[in-house]
């Protein structure tokens, strides 16, 4: 749990959203809280992000808490060689007693040579790292020089003190920006694909663009490090992510042009992601419908299992991961359920109009935590599911609710419209077990 301020306090401040979708010109009521905070740190993005990235590796300037963190939110065990460590900062770092960058050398310089088919080294701060104020930046830059066209080094915080657990893809994607090389000057208009994916679904979206007539197409974080895409004023990027604020930013601020859509959750979000891309090359929507018609309809049927399980059902969000406004309108549109709360850690409010225009105009959002209060209102709300973070889940079980952990939302696949029942099945097991247990 973090601590985030002393004095807890709770404002109500309306938002003005474009005029778009069955929400249009409401101006939605915003719960703004701070106070105490139940998340996981950034270092959990190294879980799928160094799956994703296959010769890069995540090297974490931390405590053994840290190691235990990833260790166990991996599930690797110790034969299985991930591309992720700890350089364990230990007491003599602390006291000052050992020069804390010198030893980061040395671990580097070990760890390049017994795995040489690294590309690209991340150096992830963490919270004893950011007490101590060890600059990575210059750790970074140092090792690219003395490792010069052997591997590309770059440094992010995932510290708890800073990150929710998402914004350390964020962090990740961001740091990756300044290194992607220029597009050339009057090349012709690509779209970037931002966000983590599995390669399943990266390799679905990819025909899937290509039957459109929308390309070329590049993802973000590439597979390769020696595969990082161009940017520059011609790049047109799609989020594929809620919860990618810095990166978007520093696209922005290489020349590249957002494109406005809801997130591809569900077979309405997919299809609406698709249709903006296609917009934004001069193509018409009936053309997107044609090349997805068939999957959205195989969609819909594969939901229809679990419609019957969720609909009219209540669902309450707690703040984790970003996902929960577009989780909670695919739930409410698409699964037929009523949103009691949508409680999230930040509210991008440029990245989220789109989704907030396709709630319903009642709904309920929180931005930021006062776990207190907020388990106040869960309670006295009683929801048929609850979704939150694991460290609340067990007790709210035992209290009689059935809970989701928002964590799993994030490593299983489930963008795009292959895997729309597979979302839906998640939020019905947890009501059909707790419907057998009670049998």
């Amino acid at each position: 749990m973090n601590p985030r301020g002393a004095n807890s306090r709770q404002t109500v401040s309306p938002f003005d959203f474009p005029e778009s979708g069955d929400g249009a010109g409401s101006a939605p009521q915003i719960l703004r809280q701070a106070g105490q905070r139940e998340v996981f740190c950034g270092l959990t993005g190294i879980v799928w992000l160094h799956r994703k990235i296959q010769d890069a590796f995540f090297l974490v300037v931390g405590s053994r808490t840290c190691a235990h963190l990833l260790q166990s939110a991996a599930g690797v065990m110790i034969f299985a060689e991930p591309r992720f460590a700890t350089a364990i900062i230990d007491e003599r770092d602390l006291a000052g007693m050992a020069d804390a960058l010198d030893e980061l050398d040395r671990v580097a310089a070990r760890l390049l040579r017994y795995r040489p088919n690294i590309k690209m080294l991340f150096l992830v701060g963490s919270c004893p790292s950011e007490v101590i104020k060890l600059d990575l930046s210059r750790a970074a830059a140092r090792l690219s020089r003395q490792f010069a066209g052997q591997v590309r080094v770059l440094h992010y915080s995932g510290s708890g003190i800073e990150t929710t657990f998402t914004q350390g893809e964020d962090a990740c994607l961001a740091s990756l920006v300044p290194a992607m090389p220029d597009a050339p000057g009057r090349s012709p208009a690509t779209l970037l694909v931002v966000g983590a994916l599995a390669d399943i679904v990266e390799d679905q979206f990819r025909r899937l663009f290509d039957e459109i007539g929308v390309g070329p197409v590049h993802f973000l974080p590439p597979r390769n490090a020696g595969s990082l895409p161009p940017v520059g004023p011609d790049t047109r990027y799609l989020l594929a992510q809620p919860f990618l604020s810095a990166t978007s930013l520093a696209l922005d601020e290489r020349g590249a042009k957002r494109l406005e859509a809801p997130f591809p959750l569900g077979a309405e979000g997919t299809t609406a992601w698709f249709r903006a891309a296609a917009a934004a090359w001069g193509i018409g929507a009936d053309k997107v419908d044609a090349a997805t018609a068939s999957k959205a309809a195989r969609a819909r049927r594969g939901m229809a299992r679990y419609r019957e399980d969720l609909a009219g059902r209540s669902v309450f969000f707690f703040p984790d991961s970003q996902l929960e406004i577009p989780i909670a309108r695919f739930l409410v549109r698409e699964m037929g359920m009523h949103a009691v709360e949508v409680g999230t850690p930040y509210l991008q409010r440029h990245h989220m109009a789109p989704e907030m225009a396709l709630l319903p105009p009642d709904t309920r959002y929180s931005e930021g935590q006062d776990v207190e209060r907020q388990l106040d209102r869960c309670r006295d709300a009683q929801p048929d599911i609850t979704v939150c973070g694991l460290g609340l889940a067990n007790p709210l079980e035992s209290e009689g609710l059935t809970t989701k952990w928002s964590i799993e939302l994030l490593f299983t696949p489930i963008q795009g419209y292959e895997q729309a029942s597979d979302l839906a099945e998640l939020f019905a097991r947890p009501l059909v077990r707790r419907m057998k247990l009670a049998a």
